[in-house]
């Protein structure tokens, strides 16, 4: 998984005064509201690489004919005790086939990020106060499960012999 540092980040956000403006105008890796994308998307160059902001209580079936167009969905978390977003990145990963980036955004913790792998985030915003080297011990914690997920669809018991014995030989409770 990648962690964004937002000033280094390539993508924002068109703002206007008030906030986010309801017409942007077509520039290259544009993060975009959903409400902004379904505003522009029958008008927006189909060439500019072009991200979507989606909130975790929107139905993310809205995107599947859009998914091709965009390079970036980014799946909020408003709080971290609330994880539909989790069920939106599965979604895109396993029904829709989605392969671009899906970014968690918001009150992003270090606990959340194995799960955020599992269900198929590439990336995250971590929230200000977690560490980019706490969330890097996060991740290499579990070596393995024993369940499929996004990354690897198979059960343990269900992958090749080679496999189960590295599995296993990572000190992975089985």
């Amino acid at each position: 998984m990648k962690f964004i540092d937002k000033a280094q980040d390539p993508w924002h956000m068109p703002l206007g005064e008030d906030g986010p403006t309801p017409h942007p105008v077509a520039a290259s890796h544009r993060l975009l509201t959903l409400e902004q994308w379904h505003a522009v998307r029958a008008t927006w160059p189909a060439s500019l690489p072009t991200g979507v902001a989606v909130p975790n209580d929107a139905d993310i079936e809205q995107l599947e004919p859009d998914l091709p167009r965009l390079q970036l969905v980014a799946l909020q978390f408003p709080k971290w005790v609330d994880g539909r977003a989790y069920s939106q990145a599965h979604l895109l990963r396993e029904r829709f086939g989605y392969t671009g980036e899906v970014r968690a955004t918001g009150e992003v913790l270090v606990d959340m990020l194995p799960l955020m792998q599992r269900t198929g985030f590439d990336t995250a915003v971590l929230r200000g106060d977690q560490s980019r080297e706490a969330a890097e011990r996060a991740l290499a914690f579990f070596p393995g499960h024993y369940q499929g997920d996004v990354r690897e669809p198979r059960p343990w018991f269900a992958r090749p012999a080679g496999e189960e014995r590295e599995f296993v030989q990572t000190g992975a409770a089985i």
